[in-house]
């Protein structure tokens, strides 16, 4: 296959091939060279908090199971049976001492360790044969601040360094008081007919679509502060390995208004100051302004909203959510289910701008099916804001959030992870904060 940058992939001028969106060998060099390589969001701690607790997600398109051991280390591994093949767990949560494999019955520990099976002396009698060879296949886990992420690639860096200083901006909302925060119980899971590209596209770093796509449902709720409000002034993006975040630091609480409620945004208010002086002026006005973002390849989030989500590939032209919305473990029980309901407003599989962007985004799929159409470019080349470059903020910032700057960087990371032979070619960006 042909190189991606430079090709398929022109990052300085902003302008993308369509066959990355759509060309199923291009989705299975993604799989190898993304998926199986990078860390991968799989679990907020509070989710498996426990002895027992699990749930499973995916990796890519690898099924797997996260779980709390018995030594409260956090395990992530294959789920399928090493045996024949089949799915060891269906649940998507739950607690459980062992999983056992419905077809023959091996059963393993929470550690991944195959314990034991029916008729165990026909192996014992069987030369050759070691139960520890035989476990659920593992992967590396690391956390950041309640966020757990695992990768199958062992030559990979630490997850430190995979983030950088993108760490500096999501301690605007992982790390604003001492308690940390917690994932609202449950998973919403849905399924849209759009390369998963897309809407990690759209949150990395596009405000633009705002002020088109969700008018008719914004406005609803944001009448009272004034309408759908989004310039270059007081506005940033910043992009670090790839991962994105596009901010207005004009303190308006925009992405919490939009939820409608009251409430919340008076909670958020009162705690301005605390988190001003825990973590500065730029940080505490993120928390709940109009903003988006994304940590490469797939998870993203929304600030003021706390809705987190991550894209998993199924195939070129279909992507699976899985959804949840994060608060702060010190909020009262009222507020996190406020939190909760305005998530379920606006951004689930019926809320009013999720809707909005999901139909985009399968549109966008289903024209590139057409020959012609895929053999077409897209136009990421918007840059009416310069870069800072005064080093006040981590990472390469450009002044201004409506610009194509953070989609080019995704795209450049993309680009360089897909034409990649090893983790030595793939470059990081410095650690400074």
């Amino acid at each position: 296959m042909q190189k991606i940058l430079g090709n398929l992939v022109d990052a300085e001028k902003g302008i993308i091939d369509r066959r990355i969106f759509c060309e199923q060998d291009i989705y299975e060099l993604e799989l190898k060279n993304i998926f199986a390589r990078c860390w991968n969001f799989v679990a907020h701690e509070s989710q498996v908090k426990e002895f027992g607790d699990f749930i499973t997600t995916y990796i890519g398109e690898d099924a797997v199971i996260v779980t709390r051991a018995k030594d409260m280390s956090i395990n992530v591994m294959l789920n399928s049976c090493p045996h024949r093949g089949n799915k060891v767990c269906f649940a998507g949560e739950g607690k459980v001492r062992s999983f056992v494999c419905n077809y023959h019955g091996w059963a393993f520990g929470l550690d991944g360790a195959l314990n034991g099976m029916p008729a165990n002396e026909l192996y014992d009698n069987t030369p050759g044969f070691d139960k520890s060879d035989w476990g659920l296949h593992r992967a590396r886990v690391e956390t950041y601040k309640g966020l757990v992420f695992a990768t199958f690639d062992h030559s990979a860096p630490s997850l430190e360094t995979f983030l950088g200083d993108f760490r500096w901006y999501l301690d605007a909302i992982l790390d604003n008081d001492d308690q940390g925060t917690e994932f609202l119980p449950g998973t919403t899971r849905s399924v849209m007919d759009c390369n998963w590209k897309y809407p990690a596209d759209n949150f990395v770093g596009d405000i633009y679509h705002a002020l088109w796509t969700h008018l008719g449902g914004a406005e609803a709720t944001l009448a009272p502060y004034g309408g759908v409000v989004v310039t270059n002034e007081d506005s940033y993006q910043a992009s670090v390995n790839g991962h994105g975040w596009e901010f207005s630091v004009a303190n308006n609480f925009g992405n919490a208004a939009t939820m409608g409620d009251k409430e919340i945004i008076k909670y958020m208010r009162a705690r301005e100051d605390e988190i001003t002086a825990k973590l500065g002026d730029v940080r505490a006005k993120m928390w709940g302004s109009v903003g988006s973002a994304c940590i490469f390849p797939s998870l993203a989030f929304l600030p003021g909203y706390f809705t987190f989500r991550t894209f998993l590939p199924k195939g070129p032209n279909q992507t699976e959510l899985h959804t949840w919305t994060l608060v702060p473990k010190e909020a009262s029980d009222e507020i996190k289910d406020r939190w909760r309901k305005g998530c379920m407003r606006t951004f689930s599989p019926t809320g009013i701008l999720e809707m909005d962007d999901g139909e985009n985004w399968e549109h966008a799929t289903a024209a590139n099916k057409g020959l012609v159409t895929r053999n077409q470019k897209l136009c990421y080349s918007m840059s009416p804001v310069e870069q800072d470059t005064s080093g006040a903020l981590p990472g390469t910032v450009h002044k201004g959030q409506l610009t194509d700057a953070n989609q080019r960087l995704f795209f450049k990371r993309y680009g360089e992870f897909m034409d990649a032979e090893t983790w030595d070619d793939i470059p990081m960006a410095p650690i400074t904060r």
